[in-house]
């Protein structure tokens, strides 16, 4: 667990991050009047988007906030290498959203899918990646199916989450399988520290929608905490299009959360902390291959707690250790009285993870750590293995220099399955001046099969014999990514990120015509990124855009389910005791499918949202999403009657009243 409250008060401080020296930021004048072309190049588009009231995730450009997930260590956002986006509790209830997705959609390169409303599966796809290609967290423990290796977003409630913490680019080399996209880090909500302070919130909305939320918050400089319960239910919506079964029926929705997070400074030295984070509840889902009512009853979870001491006025070191659960029990009742089908798959992770920093003078800092995890699967089906475990140990020096920066990192990992495997980074940062960045960087990247792939039975059928399923030979997909970030930051109130990268995929796994698991597709993407935040005639704003080429190597095909162009823009503005907000999402067209046969429309969402501060202590909330009932899909399924595109949420609204009491 990385308690960034924390972080933000000591251990800055402690790790001795300083700020890049410039008594001189000149570079050569040969090198300088290139970048200065370029400069003005992409300031003039800046100036036109500038022109727009857009939307910010943060207060006007307030001062960049600390983040940990980019270096593993508490560093300024402006100085990590990877290009990282930040959403705040403030940001979380200012922007009203009602899932992980919401957020995650306004991050530069990432697409989302979904097959039907609330509580649907959700695939995630950061620069054009798979969805088990890049690494989630929740306060530090990896929260993957080790069956399938996707993680179940789209349980997570926003009343539990404190901050979220979006790194895009390899970061294998510091951890390891899973983050060859990326890494999203969820913090849980943590206590402010100044007293004692309870909050309420019931929300009535669209389909039948109740959310009910409270909890309390406190502490002083010594400790802190947060206790917080929550209850979402909702009617939901039909998520097919055809009548063919049962498929008529809405889809209901029931979260129940909870989270606690504690922790305890004893001195300046010495920091410990607990965390705990609880969802569970049920899933309707349709059966497009027959009359069933399926529903799976799910339980996600983690436990995390950390030692945070300062060795030394040079050594600061942080020991974790954590718990995570992914359980998913589905029944499908069938009307005919016959006996139900029950399938089940549980996943148990262990995990201690050791991180050191050696702060070896203003200019040198190393990274030194060793990471251990152990899966085990337990189901209903019968697996060849079901545990497995991974051991690893990484080391990263940074080094400041008047005229540059660099990083440089290497990590070892030994697995149970497939053996050893080496990843590295290097990163190099160019300061043009006090407000202009160019970071060049290369990274790598691996994802271990799943025990889908690997372990699952053959599949045997009487009179028809016995079919291979998984391929216990397998080798973990790799990836090498080039990148070149340019961040400007043109005023106080505007700040730009540009990035332009390519990531070379090798030995990905896919199905061959017998559906066996096969090392065998390699894939190349371009991509192109821009943020701007902007405060404009009031408003604060942030603009998110993304071009990628993803491409199978081997077909020349487009990678399915990868938008090739999205736009994310928000724009805020208060009004005394009133705030206003709209949103814009723009998503092109796509594939369903490997081959390319079947297209996917592009669409674009507008939502509105505004909130009254009645009195200190009362707020009232109001969010339409899809203003104008746009009908899109973002994935299809086929029966009997023909393929047809998931249904999304249409026109939809939520009023919320929120409480916070004085005591």
């Amino acid at each position: 667990m990385l308690d960034v409250t924390g972080v933000a008060e000591g251990i800055t401080v402690k790790l001795r991050l300083r700020q890049r020296a410039r008594s001189c930021p000149c570079p050569p004048q040969k090198s300088f009047d290139l970048l200065r072309i370029l400069y003005v190049k992409m300031s003039r588009l800046a100036l036109v988007v500038a022109l727009m009231p857009l939307a910010a995730h943060a207060d006007p450009l307030e001062l960049q906030p600390l983040v940990v997930t980019s270096g593993r260590h508490a560093e300024p956002v402006q100085q990590t290498t990877a290009a990282t986006t930040v959403f705040t509790r403030k940001d979380i209830e200012r922007l009203q959203v009602r899932s992980v997705a919401e957020l995650l959609e306004r991050v530069p390169g990432v697409s989302i899918s979904r097959t039907g409303g609330a509580g649907s599966q959700t695939g995630l796809f950061v620069r054009g990646t798979s969805t088990a290609q890049t690494l989630v967290l929740v306060d530090g423990q990896r929260i993957s199916a080790a069956s399938s290796g996707t993680s179940s977003l789209e349980f997570l409630s926003p009343e539990q989450i404190e901050r979220v913490e979006v790194v895009r680019g390899a970061r294998s080399a510091l951890y390891g399988s899973d983050a060859i996209a990326g890494v999203v880090q969820i913090f849980t909500r943590q206590g402010s520290g100044d007293g004692l302070k309870p909050y309420v919130r019931l929300g009535v909305g669209s389909n039948q929608t109740f959310e009910r939320s409270l909890g309390v918050s406190g502490g002083d400089a010594q400790t802190r905490f947060n206790l917080g319960a929550a209850l979402d239910e909702t009617q939901g919506i039909d998520a097919t299009r055809d009548n063919f079964g049962a498929n008529g029926d809405d889809d209901a929705y029931r979260n129940k959360s909870l989270s606690l997070n504690l922790s305890h400074r004893f001195n300046d030295d010495l920091k410990i902390g607990f965390s705990a984070l609880d969802q569970r509840g049920q899933s309707e889902f349709e059966d497009i291959f027959g009359t069933s009512l399926p529903t799976t009853d799910f339980q996600l979870s983690s436990l995390s707690s950390f030692i945070d001491a300062n060795v030394s006025d040079a050594w600061n070191s942080r020991l974790e250790i954590g718990h995570s659960e992914d359980k998913r029990d589905t029944v499908n009742d069938q009307p005919d009285a016959s006996a139900d089908a029950f399938y089940s798959f549980s996943t148990y992770r262990d995990s201690v993870n050791w991180v050191n920093t050696f702060a070896l003078n203003d200019r040198h800092q190393v990274l030194l750590g060793a990471d251990w995890y152990e899966d085990r699967l337990r189901s209903d089906t019968d697996f060849v293995e079901d545990s497995r475990w991974n051991q690893a140990a990484f080391i990263q020096h940074r080094y400041n220099a008047e005229y540059f920066s660099t990083e440089l990192g290497l990590r070892h990992d030994k697995n149970q399955q497939f053996g050893s495997k080496n990843t590295w980074n290097t990163a190099l940062t160019v300061p043009l001046n006090d407000d202009n960045d160019v970071i060049l960087s290369y990274s790598e990247g691996f994802r271990a099969p799943t025990f889908n792939d690997l372990y699952y039975p053959d599949l045997c059928y009487p009179g028809f014999g016995c079919f291979t399923s998984a391929n216990p030979e397998l080798s973990p997909e790799t990836s090498k990514s080039y990148e070149a970030q340019w961040r400007s930051r043109f005023s106080e109130t505007s700040a730009m990120e540009l990035s332009l990268y390519r990531i070379d995929l090798q030995d990905a796994i896919v199905l061959d015509q017998n559906d066996i698991p096969q090392n065998v597709q390699t894939a190349r993407i371009n991509g192109f990124e821009a943020a701007l935040q902007q405060e404009l005639f009031g408003w604060q704003g942030n603009l998110a855009l993304a071009l990628i080429d993803p491409r199978d190597r081997d077909t020349g095909h487009t990678l399915a389910r990868r938008a090739k162009r999205t736009l994310s823009l928000d724009l805020d503005r208060p009004f005394g005791e009133f705030a206003l907000g709209a949103s814009w999402r723009a998503v092109s067209g796509r594939y369903d499918d490997a081959a390319n046969t079947r297209e996917l429309s592009g669409y674009g969402l507008i939502s509105l949202r505004g909130k009254w501060q009645a009195t200190e202590e009362v707020a009232f909330d109001l969010k339409l999403n899809n203003l104008f009932d746009k009908d899109y899909a973002e994935a299809t399924y086929k029966t009997s009657n023909g393929r047809f595109g998931y249904n999304s949420e249409g026109r939809t609204a939520l009023f919320a009243v929120t409480w916070t009491p004085e005591l």
